[in-house]
């Protein structure tokens, strides 16, 4: 098995209806409507995606290795995911399905399967 990168989270984040890709803060985001669902940010070995606090707090004690949060965000509804912890790509599309559902339109989100 390979170790997913920058270029996995890319490609599969922009295979989701209405996502671009930008940059900001000098590396890689991706938005649908508007708003932001993922980010490469730094030395490009994990990316943070939105993630309800309460969730995040159970998903850090579940895989501390996988999930953390940097200080800097600690007051955001973002978790970061370390890319070489991730099990496969089907892992990591299904993190990004869920950050994009959370800030794409409903519309746009009932016709994307799992």
């Amino acid at each position: 098995m390979s170790v997913l990168d920058a270029d996995d989270v890319q490609r599969i984040a922009l295979s989701f209806p209405e996502t671009v890709e930008k940059q900001r803060w000098g590396h890689p985001t991706f938005d649908v409507a508007g708003r932001m669902f993922v980010t490469v940010p730094d030395d490009q070995t994990s990316f943070a995606v939105r993630c309800p606090r309460l969730e995040r707090e159970e998903l850090i004690a579940a895989e501390p290795e996988k999930f953390w949060v940097p200080k800097h965000e600690a007051g955001s509804n973002w978790v970061r995911a370390r890319l070489a912890a991730l099990e496969d790509a089907d892992e990591l599309h299904d993190i990004l399905i869920d950050s994009w559902r959370q800030v794409a339109p409903p519309e746009l989100s009932a016709d994307v399967g799992r």
